[in-house]
Order: structure tokens, then sequence, then C-alpha cells
């Protein structure tokens, strides 16, 4: 007769299985450092948890002191596994861990030992969460390249680098996201992992276009550039096709440079969606304002150099009557100034700036395409940053800062 393939457990694969143990005994023996580990992932299943053990660590103490669970301050003795479902058997003595482990054999509940995996008849798995996705790996003896496989899984799902669209339960939307200052690694997770399960991308030039390419080729982009003084999408047509692809009960992502409410006219594309009854998610990304000037090496404050920083738009000059900007007051500010969109008008600001009171002298850089290959630096003054970014042929998109922080690494 063929052997019993019970009486070789290492020769076979464990079978997975998910438990669903909301409501159900569970047993835990042992209240160190193992079942402390173990209680928290038993508590959010919904688990009926008693646990036995003389002493506890301080935190299993406080799940016992909150009503997560029954504590009973003893040792193990036969009877404990009646009417559990699962066990977790974590005592410091071989000799329980033993009796426990065979009295859940001949009550037919499944059991795992903290102390002897070959002898246990459930192993636990290296577990982790992205987004309502649970991961949970097994590889035998192995837990170090369990707990490795788990995070490459894991961490290529928030990241969105591995692509695992949903497809049962998906709600069409749109996502409003912030790409960041350009460098495709500067997205946030949820940005890129949003992106990943994209049907439509209608994509801004300053998003970080690298990661155009990877997205499969059923995904459709659209370009919505708007190219300073040049071609552009306008305003009305992005917010038509963004309701568009919606109602068609496609994912859209609204990919954008920066973050989506700085100067991106995110809430304008927010009030319309919601206007069309479709539902919105905003998802912040790194601004420029701040990330451009880092990247440059210019902190936009400093200890003993300064205590604030403004962020401008500059797309209009400051005798425009469009502009919004209080420019004398920016001047009297002793703080960094922080332009933005800034390169065709940046001989009327600093003109502006100095006539309101700002010294010449006041220290500028000009940061063009920053944390990109392409990135490049400029510095000068108030006086001159005009005339050196016109022979330096500067152009969009570049960030400018003015103010003494421009010389702190410097």
């Amino acid at each position: 007769m063929p052997d019993n393939p019970a009486d070789h457990p290492a020769d076979h694969p464990a079978y997975p299985v998910g438990l669903r143990l909301t409501g159900r005994r569970v047993l835990v023996l042992g209240g160190g450092t193992v079942a402390q580990r173990r209680l928290p992932a038993l508590l959010a299943a919904g688990a009926d948890v008693l646990l036995v053990a003389p002493e506890v660590t301080p935190s299993v103490q406080a799940m016992a002191a909150a009503g997560e669970l029954r504590w009973e301050r003893r040792g193990y003795r036969e009877g404990d596994l009646a009417g559990a479902w699962y066990a977790l058997v974590a005592t410091d003595d071989p000799e329980v861990n033993e009796a426990a482990s065979a009295e859940a054999e001949r009550h037919r509940v499944w059991c795992v030992r903290s102390d002897d995996a070959a002898a246990a008849t459930a192993w636990t798995p290296a577990t982790g969460r992205s987004d309502g996705v649970t991961v949970a790996v097994l590889t035998g003896r192995d837990p170090r390249r369990s707990a490795a496989v788990r995070d490459a899984v894991v961490e290529g799902l928030r990241e969105g680098t591995l692509a695992a669209p949903r497809h049962r339960g998906r709600a069409p939307g749109v996502a409003l996201v912030g790409g960041g200052p350009g460098d495709p690694d500067l997205i946030t997770v949820r940005g890129r992992r949003l992106l990943a399960e994209a049907d439509v991308v209608i994509a801004d030039r300053l998003g970080p276009r690298d990661l155009l390419d990877e997205l499969p080729e059923h995904v459709e982009v659209v370009d919505a550039a708007k190219i300073p003084h040049g071609r552009a999408m306008a305003q009305e047509a992005i917010n038509a096709a963004l309701i568009e692809h919606a109602r068609a009960g496609r994912s859209v992502v609204r990919l954008k440079g920066g973050d989506p409410y700085v100067f991106g006219r995110g809430m304008e594309e927010a009030e319309a969606l919601a206007e069309a009854g479709i539902a919105v998610t905003v998802v912040p990304g790194v601004t420029s304002a701040i990330a451009v000037p880092a990247a440059a090496g210019i902190p936009v404050t400093h200890r003993g150099v300064a205590h604030e920083f403004t962020v401008v738009s500059g797309h209009v000059p400051p005798q425009d009557p469009r502009s919004l900007v209080d420019w004398p007051a920016l001047a009297a500010q002793r703080g960094t100034l922080v332009l933005l969109m800034a390169v065709h008008n940046l001989g009327a600001i600093a003109e502006a700036l100095v006539r309101h009171g700002r010294p010449p002298g006041t220290p500028v850089a000009v940061v063009q395409e920053g944390t990109t290959a392409a990135q490049r630096r400029l510095d000068a003054t108030l006086a001159t940053v005009a005339e050196r970014a016109a022979a330096a042929e500067v152009r969009p998109p570049a960030v400018v800062v003015v103010g003494d922080v421009v010389r702190v690494a410097g």
C-alpha cells in the first residue's frame, strides 16, 4: 500500500485558505511577543479571542483591559481547546505546547505552533494589505523569504508598479491626481496606484510624462497640455472630457503637475464634476513651489534667515488690472518669495518689488525644469535677473526664488 500522505507532511505544500473568524472562538496560549504580534490581526478579523497565560506583555494587557479579548490569568489545562475553531500555541514551555497541540489534533482544531512549525497543523503566512487586498505568502520553513515576497508585492500594489486593476465593484469617477514637480518618482503612492488602474488619463504637459509610457495599451491618453502663449486645450473642453468619460462608466485620472489645488485649476474641475453628479477623488501632490527649490539646494525657510515663505502666481504682470497680488506688501516682507509661472513677466515683477522697497541686491534663483534630468539653475539679483534670464534663454517651466535663502547653501 502507498504511504499515507499524513505521514510525510513536509513533502506536501500547505493548502492556502482564508479563515472567516468573525464571532468564532480562537484560543491563544501564551501572552508574550508572539501573541502580541498575532493578536491584532485576529481581533481585526472579528475573532472571539480567549487568551490563556499567567503573564502577558503590557500591550496585550492593554488589549484585555480595553475589552478586545478575554484573558484568563493561568496556565494551560486540558479542555481549553474544546469549542475553538483556531488556536495559536505560543508558550515558552515545549511540553505545554506539545500537550495543547495534541488536544487540538483530537478536537480537529487548526493549530499554529510558534516553537515547532513542522508539528503544527497550520502556518501563519506573512501578510500585508493594500487598498482592500490582503496578500498572504507561504514559503514553507523560510519566513524571511515569505516576508520579502510579501513586502515586494504590497509595495508594488501601493506604488502602482504592480498593475492589478479592479474588475468588480469599481465605481466610475474621476481622480484629480497631483503628479508632483516632474520626476516620476515624486508622485504619491496613491496617485501612482490610481494611474495604474485608470481607463482614461487626461494629462497636463507638466505632469510626470514618463509614467504615461508605463500604462497598458488599452488606456486612452488625452493630451490636455497648456503651452504658455501657445497651443492649449480650453478648460471647458477638459471639464467636458472628464464628464463624458466618467459618464461612460470609465475610471478617469486627471493627471496634473504639482498639486491640483496650487494654481492647478483643480477646484474648477472638481466643481464641474460635482455639478454633473460625478464622484471626485482629490489626490494631493508635491508642489513645485517647495520641491523644485529643494532639488536645487534651496530651502524656502531656514533658521535665522527666513521664517516665512509666500507662493505667488506670476502669470499676469503687477500692473495688470487682473492681478490679485499685493505687490507692495510682498516687497515689504523679509521672508522668501516663490514665483510660479513668472518667466514671461520676470522683469516687471523684479522692477515692482524693487520699486516698493525690496533691495536691488536681493538674491534670486531661477530653477528651470526642476527635479528632471534637464534641471538647471541661474543665480542673480532683483536688479539683474531679467537680463540674465533672457541671456540664458530661460523658458517655462521654471520656479523663481527671491530672498536670502538662495545663498544659504552657497
